[in-house]
């Protein structure tokens, strides 16, 4: 779901639904290293309090990149600083949807404090909440 904006506002809310296959997180445990079986053992993970696999963390997080760096606000942006809390365990195939509310505006410093959200789609769950800041020259 593509939601240009020519500027960012205090306010506005950008979505982007989206889910991760198995094979992204292999890949994501290739490129960061993080092998431990909870990710990628169904036998291991089945005995777990989760039941089955889950996605890393980090890589559900890794949604709020995408969309900061590429669609909103995009090209040029900075991204400072991320805090985030894990509320709930995010799974393969699953939709999710990545809810980003900008919170304050520093249009001396072109900067910007977003609300950061990741919520099942289905069951409107968090799964989780956090805070980005970013700057962009252009956009803020």
């Amino acid at each position: 779901m593509e939601q240009k904006t020519l500027t960012m506002e205090k306010g506005q809310i950008y979505t982007e639904t989206f889910s991760f296959t198995q094979r992204e997180v292999e890949q994501f445990a290739q490129i960061s290293g993080d092998h431990n079986p909870l990710h990628l053992d169904q036998e291991y993970a089945a005995k777990t309090m989760f039941g089955k696999p889950i996605i890393h963390g980090v890589l559900g997080a890794s949604i709020f990149s995408k969309i900061l760096g590429m669609q909103f606000p995009g090209e040029g942006t900075i991204y400072l600083k991320q805090e985030m809390s894990f509320k709930r365990p995010m799974f393969v195939g699953i939709e999710y949807e990545a809810v980003l509310t900008v919170k304050e505006i520093n249009k001396d410093r072109h900067s910007a404090v977003i609300e950061t959200k990741i919520t099942e789609k289905e069951s409107g769950k968090t799964n989780l909440i956090g805070e980005a800041h970013i700057m962009n020259k252009e956009k803020i």
